[in-house]
């Protein structure tokens, strides 16, 4: 079995779906996250970076505010054990910031579990992709049956108007006549 086939393993897509969530219209993932799939303390981590911080620019890492952090913390279900190590906002990687780790972190894990993160962004990007042109479709189908719609609205309403003239001209063709009528009629 390969290191790549052993890490599938150790790693599998939902334990790293499960870590990335969306802040600022942006995918993102948590240093502490981060740091436990890398197999190493979240403190190493955040060192490294801050030694290498001209490689994460605003749009690769930045720091939650603290509204942020709050939702984020309600997002997710913490224990107060975990929650007394978190007492400032974390750094948060974008997915060109996870990929520029495995440019600072040179352990053999890191750069295999940075090819597995960076393979499941890429599946969520063409997963959204496709959405995108479903949706696409969808509205095209919504556009044509509203157009139908409006046709058919039309058609019965030219079909109540036809019935109501027909009854109408019934109702004239039944009615008594009055007035002179000349003999023999």
């Amino acid at each position: 079995m390969t290191k790549e086939n052993n890490l599938i393993q150790i790693l599998p897509e939902e334990r790293i779906l499960d870590k990335i969530y969306l802040i600022r219209s942006k995918k993102i993932m948590i240093d502490r996250d981060l740091a436990e799939l890398y197999g190493v303390e979240t403190r190493v981590l955040n060192q490294t970076v801050k030694r290498n911080i001209k490689r994460f620019p605003d749009d690769f890492m930045f720091q939650l505010t603290q509204d942020e952090f709050n939702d984020w913390k309600s997002q997710i279900v913490i224990s107060n054990n975990e929650k007394m190590g978190l007492r400032k906002p974390p750094l948060v990687f974008t997915e060109q910031g996870v990929a520029m780790l495995s440019s600072v972190l040179n352990s053999e894990r890191a750069i295999m579990v940075n090819i597995q993160i960076i393979r499941v962004f890429t599946k969520m990007r063409e997963m959204l992709s496709t959405q995108q042109e479903i949706l696409k479709k969808f509205e095209q189908i919504d556009s044509k049956l509203s157009f139908h719609d409006d046709q058919f609205m039309l058609i019965f309403e030219y079909l109540k108007q036809f019935e109501e003239a027909k009854q109408l001209q019934l109702e004239q063709a039944n009615r008594k006549k009055i007035g002179y009528r000349k003999p023999g009629e």
